[in-house]
């Protein structure tokens, strides 16, 4: 892989659908590519390589889902790729079971945004516009108190993700909804427009 694949949309979506067959997968993970770019935008990072990290995170789940794999062979195939090790250390730092610590931005971001898009796709999906346009943080923190609503999803990483990234939870929150917005019929939802 040349070295400026990973920020090549094209490549990193061909090597995530080579991958992954799962719609929901697919959907999530362009969830979290378009959060990770809407941050880098904010904060004046590289969009393209923020993105590429984004749509590729979970690439290898579907097929190595235990804890003991999953990032580290989809890390291990784009280390043999060429990827730079910026992008697969923010990939390997969103798993604790990893042990990298998030150190950069970046990997703050990937933590903060990847369960976040999963939780708000949920609570999207249950609202009787089943849309993301009159979604808001509120009714987020409203189902985040119904413990039998997407039960997995742990709400104290919720929180932590917002608060490694030194952001509001509300305003983050918020955020990401806009930043899903804009491609809300590719993650599957109704459009109010």
């Amino acid at each position: 892989m040349r070295p400026e694949a990973p920020t090549d949309r094209q490549t990193v979506y061909a090597l995530l659908t080579e991958h992954t067959k799962g719609e929901n997968l697919i959907r999530h993970c362009l969830a979290v590519e378009a959060a990770l770019r809407a941050y880098a935008r904010k904060y004046g990072e590289d969009e393209a390589l923020w993105g590429a990290v984004g749509l590729i995170h979970d690439f290898d789940y579907e097929k190595h889902p235990s804890l003991e794999e999953h990032p580290m062979v989809g890390c291990g195939i784009l280390r043999n790729l060429g990827w730079p090790e910026t992008a697969i250390r923010a990939i390997l730092s969103h798993s604790d079971q990893s042990g990298v610590a998030r150190v950069s931005r970046l990997e703050k971001a990937l933590y903060a945004v990847d369960e976040l898009t999963g939780f708000i796709t949920a609570v999207a999906l249950v609202r009787p516009s089943r849309s993301l346009d009159d979604l808001s943080a509120k009714s987020v923190r409203k189902k985040m108190k119904t413990k039998a609503f997407a039960a997995a999803v742990d709400r104290e990483q919720l929180l932590a993700g917002a608060a490694v990234l030194g952001e509001d939870f509300d305003a983050h929150v918020d955020f990401v909804i806009r930043a899903m917005r804009p491609i809300g019929s590719e993650l599957g939802f109704e459009s109010q427009a």
